[in-house]
């Protein structure tokens, strides 16, 4: 099995999603092992700025030529942004999935979530 791309600066949940968290604001998108197992992005459905999510909701889709994957908020608090560059390219979810392929940011709703470091996620990849 090829080792997977896992950022040392970055948290995880059991579900392949990062989180990046800077001023209150979480950047999230899937990891390195979750767009390789998908295959090729090929349609990435995510939430519009203004919804609430809460940690553990589905809140997205991703489409691949082999699946749908169901996309999860990793925490709780308003959807600020969505990357709208994955409507015309969601190729950048596999070309670039810790940097040009985010999906979407959320301003916390209180203390920073309880994630995985890179260490312990990538002791569940095997």
């Amino acid at each position: 099995m090829s080792a997977h791309n896992v950022p040392d600066d970055l948290g995880y949940t059991a579900e392949h999603e990062w989180v990046r968290v800077s001023e209150g604001i979480a950047r999230i998108g899937i990891t390195d092992y979750a767009q390789d197992a998908l295959g090729d992005v090929v349609f990435v459905t995510l939430p519009e700025a203004g919804t609430a999510v809460s940690a553990g909701d589905t809140c997205g889709e991703v489409e691949s030529t082999k699946s749908v994957s169901y996309v999860y908020a990793p925490v709780t608090g308003e959807v600020v942004a969505r990357n709208e560059a994955l409507d015309a390219t969601p190729e950048l979810v596999n070309s670039d999935p810790y940097g040009d392929g985010w999906m979407f940011e959320v301003r916390l709703d209180g203390d920073a979530p309880d994630l995985l470091d890179a260490a312990a996620y990538a002791d569940r990849l095997g």
